[in-house]
């Protein structure tokens, strides 16, 4: 059974940062495209081959997505965060080789990690 912990949000001032975690239990993410969503959209993802990094226009040049070297988390680095940046997160992974792929489904999602930007 796969299964997908979210961690790491909070409160945080405009302009500030947080990194959001994505961690598996009992699989690898290695094996998976991984892709972040807030609200519905789709943020950020990392591909599965090739190895490529898609961002949404809303905080392209902002967030990096990435994947730790044992294969278990992937993390969503949040930078220069803005109030229209509150949201729930949430990753999901796929077998899919692209997150562009129209037809993607996706196989488990963590519970969601909840951002609030605010003064």
């Amino acid at each position: 059974q796969l299964q997908l912990v979210n961690s790491g949000g909070g409160l945080v001032q405009p302009g500030g940062s947080l990194r959001l975690s994505c961690t598996a239990s009992g699989f690898t993410l290695t094996d998976y495209t991984v892709a972040w969503f807030r609200q519905g959209e789709r943020v950020a993802c990392v591909n599965l081959e090739p190895a490529t990094k898609v961002y949404s226009d809303s905080i392209k040049g902002r967030f990096t997505v990435s994947r730790d070297s044992a294969g278990k988390t992937v993390y969503l680095q949040m930078t220069d965060l803005k109030p229209e940046d509150t949201a729930i997160y949430s990753c999901a992974v796929s077998t899919f080789l692209i997150c562009e792929n129209p037809r993607i489904q996706y196989d488990a999602w963590g519970q969601g990690t909840l951002v609030t930007v605010s003064s």
